[in-house]
């Protein structure tokens, strides 16, 4: 929104011409969408005045359906899309309620005293309810992307496996390792970095879930699914660690800085294989800062990330002595696992989780497909 000279009032705004908040001047332009116009309208009465006492609060689980219209109240403005918003309006109060993609929202009251912003706000928080409560086979897990309009946390309730029920699917080798990752506690804690490493299809997200589940208690797990943005922007970086110490949410309400956070990068080959310091720029030496540097001192958190590479080809300010908690190969079964895993049914090659899971399934993906004859097309092409 641009400054302007003209002045008006609300009902310019919403026919679309310039338009005046109390001293403040704004205009709309192609940038500009209707939650703009009703951010604006929750406002009206607070800029002016009329309603100088604000309160906000956080709203937990929002349904779908929700109408949050106190008694009194008249809905005046709704979006619906991705995000959905409400403009509701009473005699001497606004309410402006918002919800987001995982459910969770926010209420934003004005009114003429702060005794009836307190308890219209309490009815938005009542009406909303606690979020549904967490499954034993589930856990919440915080998803970080770069929007158009700056960095952006998404909370999504996942499947996370019990490490029990699901290490027979990782080799002998890895087995320790990984057992003794998902049994570590804050006391525990060593190196900053969890590095997972092996050829594809081996279940290394698989382990990680596990490991969101085991540490539930005590480590938020957030995953940044662009990594490449992650690094090379500072600013997005310091959002993400510093805002996310800010919106921490565990059990029984403990205070944040009791627990850690595990942000987990995917599939990250080009940040840190040998030749990283040339291709990546300053973003391999901000994640090393972030985990054995001035940037993450004073911070209880650490990065796991997912490679495909072998360790030899990884860059060794990455893997030196003393900068990971774990560093653990996940490879394939050897062909004794394998047929173990099989129930029995003997297999002569080592094979990755994805293989055997395909195996079970009814393909084989060590057997090429029979090729096809070639078809006489006459002239037709």
């Amino acid at each position: 929104m641009g400054i302007i000279e003209k002045r008006g009032d609300i009902k310019q705004l919403l026919q679309g011409t310039d338009g005046v908040l109390g001293n403040m001047h704004f205009t709309l332009d192609g940038s500009d969408d209707p939650s703009n116009v009703l951010n604006l309208m929750s406002l009206d009465a607070y800029l002016a005045g009329r309603e100088p006492h604000a309160v906000v609060r956080a709203l937990e689980s929002v349904a779908d359906d929700l109408d949050l219209i106190p008694r009194g109240g008249e809905l005046v403005r709704s979006i619906s899309g991705s995000t959905y918003l409400q403009l509701v309006r009473g005699e001497g109060w606004t309410l402006r309620t918002q919800r987001w993609r995982d459910g969770s929202g926010q209420a934003l009251v004005t009114a003429g005293t702060r005794e009836r912003a307190e308890e219209v706000a309490a009815f938005a928080v009542e009406q909303a309810g606690a979020p549904e409560e967490a499954r034993d086979d589930k856990v919440d897990m915080g998803f970080w992307y770069r929007s158009a309009r700056g960095p952006f946390r998404s909370s999504r309730s996942i499947a996370a496996p019990q490490w029990s029920d699901i290490e027979r699917n990782y080799s002998s080798s890895a087995v320790s390792a990984l057992g003794k990752l998902m049994a570590t506690r804050p006391s525990d804690v060593t190196g900053r970095l969890v590095l997972l490493h092996g050829p594809p299809g081996t279940g290394k997200t698989t382990a990680l879930r596990a490991l969101a589940r085991e540490w539930a208690e005590w480590c938020q797990v957030d995953t940044v699914l662009d990594p490449e943005s992650f690094f090379a922007d500072p600013s997005y970086l310091m959002e993400v660690i510093i805002g996310s110490e800010m919106d921490l949410h565990l059990p029984d309400e403990e205070p944040a800085g009791d627990h850690w956070r595990l942000m987990v990068l995917e599939d990250c080959d080009e940040l840190i294989r040998g030749e990283a310091k040339e291709a990546s720029g300053q973003s391999l030496a901000r994640l090393l800062n972030l985990t054995d540097g001035l940037l993450g001192q004073g911070r209880e958190i650490m990065v796991a990330i997912t490679t495909n590479e072998r360790l030899d080809r990884l860059h060794p300010a990455v893997v030196r002595p003393g900068r990971c908690l774990a560093q653990i190969g996940v490879g394939a079964l050897s062909p004794e696992e394998s047929s173990d895993w099989l129930g029995g049914e003997q297999v002569s090659d080592a094979m990755t989780l994805a293989e055997l899971y395909a195996r079970r399934g009814g393909t084989d993906p060590t057997i090429a497909e029979p090729e096809i004859p070639q078809q006489h097309t006459g002239q037709y092409l």
